[in-house]
């Protein structure tokens, strides 16, 4: 009879325990989620453009260069850490490489390669596989702003993590 009375406490004490295992890290530097490849039920953050880092795709370039700004470190390891994950899945990227349109074609298309290789060897360096990951460039080809100024420059000079 006595452990009959206790059975409700032992019960919602162990409830209690096991509701307090989130599995999310706590002290994760770069705040990203951890990410489970065990059923094919479970979410996905990369379907889902709304979650924090995975929604960020663009990485973007300063005039004449293809040095990542260190801003962009936990995106980058957001996206490295979700691929080798799920290496067994073959999840693939292809990083295209993007410019203004000032300079010759040729130009733009060399520096937009540079720009998606720059971004393929950070996630490279952070234990990607290589057969994941593809960079080719666009150069001047694809803007997403057309217009004539400044500021649309900056938005044309990115780099774009693409999933397939």
């Amino acid at each position: 009879m006595y452990g009959l009375k206790n059975l409700p406490l032992l019960a919602c004490a162990t409830l209690f325990i096991s509701a307090c295992s989130s599995g999310v890290k706590l002290d994760d530097a770069n705040h990203v989620t951890s990410i489970s490849a065990v059923g094919s039920t479970s979410y996905d953050p990369i379907s889902d453009p709304k979650t924090g880092v995975y929604g960020q795709r663009s990485i973007f370039f300063e005039f004449d260069s293809y040095v990542i700004d260190p801003k962009y470190a936990p995106m980058v390891a957001a996206h490295a850490t979700y691929l080798k994950t799920i290496r067994n899945q073959k999840a693939q990227i292809i990083i295209q490489g993007n410019t203004d349109d000032r300079g010759t074609a040729e130009y733009n298309l060399a520096l937009g390669q540079k720009r998606s290789e720059s971004v393929k060897r950070a996630l490279l360096s952070q234990g990607v596989n290589e057969s994941q990951v593809e960079a080719v460039s666009f150069g001047k080809e694809k803007p997403l702003n057309p217009a004539q100024t400044e500021a649309a420059f900056k938005e044309n000079r990115r780099a774009d993590i693409v999933y397939r």
